[in-house]
């Protein structure tokens, strides 16, 4: 020790003021003990002895071999950060180490009462446990003891060299016990404190995912310290198992959510992802908007349409009524099903109280919209039965769009009996009589029916030259009026 550290602790006139030191020792033993972990700072190296600031009065005292690589060469300097263990406290110094060393029955017993770990090899494995070296010595390690968790494959362990925390030394060293487990479940009751000291509920915090369970996630805080991120917490969006959000070694951000004790008084730490990411729905009238057609995932099937996930936790809803412009839709599960990508023009947001209503068939484009220009009067069509009615045929001529052969028109036709044949699927060749894109609906007729009527069928003349030219009203309008003042 230098003259400096010896002066700090004996009185200038050089008598021993006992009760001082006595009182100093009680005040370093309250802050650490023996077998106890801590960090410091290396503050210097002088002889044999290395000195170490660990955050109290007296500075603690390790040997300097402990920093030798096996040439010899100092593996740490001055300003270095180093773990070590308390193996002795008095009210002139603090002994630490990296683990108990030297070797025979003192060591051992040393060890024991201290609590300082000792480095031990796994030499092969026994019945209910494992031979291990420690000490110069043969020791037991009981199975249960080796991990912190159950180890799968016991041979795995055998060549490595651990830390153990030595338990029993009887019959003259014919019986010694370590444990390994005892060692890390005290390392992590400490980190457990340390962590529990430094947070608050609503505080955010970063670490790894280290397992997956069928009800969530764990995430390391600390060495040997976890919280569990619940599945309801892990996403925004839903999820049914862990790994659709995260996966093992993924660095995430969790908000603490509450820190309880289970019925056997073990800590429970709840954590949420979702949570440190934000509410999606603050984002959503900034990247959403009325009018746009965007991408998104079918998530669930309801039995009046289809959820879909346009944002991570933000969802819309698709109609069944705005499933398709080409058929009725009865069930969502006729036009998508559940993981679906498809494209939805967005009808309408309310952020506050989170409702998007959704187009699957806007996006599509509506047919109607130019049908005027592609099935003008008197343009040649080729289309398929679709039904047959009181009205007449209803024949499909393109997607979403359906035009009517009136059944007066029918009777009229030189070829009436080859329309009465047509059945649902039947292919027919017609004429366009009249389109009204708002009313959604196309008159048709046999080809060549206009000159075959004004000759033959003065009754088809009076018909088709009563309707106003610009009143919009459709042969099929015309029919259904017909129909409905015939029936009142």
């Amino acid at each position: 020790m230098t003259e400096e550290r010896m002066n700090m602790s004996a009185p200038e006139d050089g008598s021993e003021d006992f009760a001082a030191l006595l009182a100093e020792h009680d005040a370093v033993a309250d802050r650490v003990h023996p077998g106890q972990k801590v960090t410091g700072t290396i503050i210097e190296i002088s002889g044999d002895s290395v000195f170490v600031n660990i955050g109290i009065k007296i500075d603690g005292v390790m040997d300097r071999k402990d920093i030798l690589d096996a040439d010899g060469k100092e593996t740490l300097a001055v300003g270095d950060t180093i773990e070590l263990y308390v193996t002795g406290v008095s009210s002139q110094e603090i002994r630490l180490s990296r683990s108990m060393g030297g070797s025979g029955m003192a060591a051992l017993e040393e060890a024991r009462d201290a609590a300082v770990p000792v480095d031990g090899r796994v030499v092969a494995t026994c019945k209910g446990g494992y031979t291990v070296e420690v000490l110069g010595k043969t020791a037991f390690c009981p199975g249960s003891q080796m991990d912190a968790v159950s180890v799968a494959d016991a041979e795995s362990m055998v060549g490595r060299t651990l830390q153990f925390l030595v338990l029993r030394v009887e019959n003259r060293g014919r019986n010694i016990v370590v444990s390994r487990r005892a060692l890390l479940d005290r390392e992590r009751q400490e980190n457990l404190e340390k962590v529990l000291a430094e947070l608050n509920v609503g505080d955010t915090v970063e670490g790894r995912i280290t397992r997956t369970a069928p009800f969530g996630a764990f995430m390391e805080l600390a060495p040997g310290v976890e919280g569990m991120i619940h599945l309801s917490e892990l996403s925004w969006s839903r999820v049914n198992s862990a790994d659709e959000a995260v996966a093992v070694g993924d660095m995430v951000r969790a908000k603490l959510l509450s820190v309880s004790k289970d019925d056997k008084g073990r800590t429970r730490i709840s954590l949420s992802r979702k949570k440190a990411e934000g509410d999606p729905w603050l984002q959503a009238a900034d990247r959403l908007a009325a009018g746009t057609v965007v991408e998104g995932k079918v998530v669930r099937i309801a039995p009046f349409g289809a959820f879909v996930e346009l944002l991570p936790g933000v969802e819309g809803l698709v109609h069944l009524s705005e499933m398709s412009w080409t058929k009725r839709v009865n069930k969502a599960e006729d036009v998508v099903n559940v993981g679906d990508v498809i494209s939805v023009k967005i009808k309408e947001i309310n952020v506050e109280s989170r409702r998007i209503s959704l187009s699957l068939r806007d996006a599509e484009g509506d047919p109607w919209q130019d049908a005027d220009q592609r099935f003008a009067a008197g343009t040649v069509v080729t289309g398929t039965v679709e039904s047959r009615s009181q009205f007449g045929l209803f024949v499909s001529l393109a997607p979403g769009i359906t035009g009517l052969l009136p059944a007066g028109v029918i009777k009229n036709a030189k070829n009436s009996g080859e329309f009465s044949k047509l059945d649902k699927g039947d292919s027919v060749t017609l004429v366009v009589q009249s389109v009204d894109t708002t009313a959604r609906r196309i008159s048709l007729a046999p080809e060549g029916m206009e000159e075959a009527s004004a000759a033959e069928d003065k009754s088809w003349k009076q018909h088709t030259s009563s309707a106003p030219k610009d009143a919009g009203m459709s042969i099929m309008a015309q029919a259904l009026q017909k129909a409905l003042q015939n029936k009142r």
